[in-house]
């Protein structure tokens, strides 16, 4: 029978304080009081287990699982990356899932108000599961950036979120990844957040021309690391570094 461990706290030395004021939501977000550690339940520390089963055929290709009458519009990419652990060991089997807002930077929410057109076939949203080493890749259409209410004139980078399931209901872990050379990166609050400038870097996916296919299609490369000093910044959990 496995070993069931207690999840350990994140190192608050690279994840940014919950409580930032230059990113304003943070304010009223932010605990007021000091965090409780409470003993996790044998139900958080195992499952769920994720089968191919319940994957579809175009769940990780974005440019079709919503597509109506047409592909939608925007520059088409590809995503590829591995799930690693601190030893660059691949974690197989785990579900990844990742949305986004459109080409416009628009995402299909009822609670997104920005005026850029809806793309009727573009869905913004997926999952796939890593393979025996770690790997993922999925299609998509580069993100634009768009407007938010945190200062007169700021705009979020393009970027797409990310979530990670582990062995455990507890261990869902969720980031985002950006463009390399996008100018907005470091002018974004929630970017400059992270104390460490290099475990923000991580969170930039480099160009892949490798990955790339000619005429067709640029790519990134997006590795996710789930604990160490090379570990991805997550965003809302207590593990991961």
């Amino acid at each position: 029978m496995a070993e069931h461990r207690e999840f350990r706290q994140r190192d608050r030395r690279v994840h940014p304080p919950a409580f930032t004021p230059e990113y304003k939501t943070s304010v009223l977000r932010a605990p007021r009081r000091a965090l409780l550690s409470l003993q996790n339940s044998l139900s958080e520390v195992t499952g769920p287990t994720f089968g191919h089963a319940a994957i579809g055929p175009l769940d990780n290709d974005l440019l079709l699982n919503y597509a109506k009458d047409g592909q939608p519009i925007g520059e088409r990419i590809i995503v590829t990356g591995r799930v690693c652990d601190a030893d660059g060991r691949g974690v197989p089997h785990t579900l990844v899932e990742f949305w986004q807002a459109n080409a416009g930077g628009r995402y299909r929410h009822r609670n997104d108000r920005y005026l850029a057109p809806i793309d009727p076939n573009f869905g913004g949203c997926g999952r796939t599961l890593t393979d025996a080493d770690g790997g993922y890749a999925f299609r998509t259409i580069k993100p634009g950036p768009y407007p938010w209410r945190n200062n007169l004139n700021s705009w979020r980078p393009a970027h797409i979120h990310f979530s990670v399931f582990g062995s455990g209901f507890a261990q869902r872990l969720i980031t985002q990844m950006y463009f390399e050379g996008d100018p907005l990166i470091w002018r974004d609050p929630m970017v400059l957040g992270i104390p460490d400038r290099a475990a923000a870097e991580r969170l930039i996916a480099p160009l892949d021309l490798d990955a790339a296919i000619p005429l067709d299609m640029l790519a990134y490369r997006f590795d996710i690391v789930l604990r160490g000093r090379q570990s991805t910044v997550f965003e809302n959990r207590l593990q991961g570094n």
